[in-house]
């Protein structure tokens, strides 16, 4: 199983919509908390190009935030990148 990253932020309801989503399709997932944190949050604008949470990367690949997510999830694409 690929390896999932998501920057979130604790009171962020997008990031809580992107990460029921993947445990409900029982993926494993790294989750790194900016909202304390200034140092992580500027390693995910640089890594993402985006100021917003969350910022999701499945391996090196950005796949974007929670809507960019649900359309990944909706096309059928986001199954074939999990399982590489």
């Amino acid at each position: 199983m690929p390896k999932v990253i998501i920057y979130t932020k604790d009171y962020c309801g997008y990031c809580f919509r992107a990460k029921d989503l993947l445990d409900n399709k029982q993926v494993n997932y790294t989750e790194l908390d900016v909202t304390n944190d200034p140092e992580k949050e500027q390693e995910m604008r640089e890594r993402s190009g985006r100021t917003t949470v969350p910022q999701i990367f499945i391996d090196a690949q950005h796949i974007g935030g929670c809507d960019d997510l649900f359309t990944l999830d909706k096309s059928g694409e986001l199954d074939k990148l999990l399982v590489s």
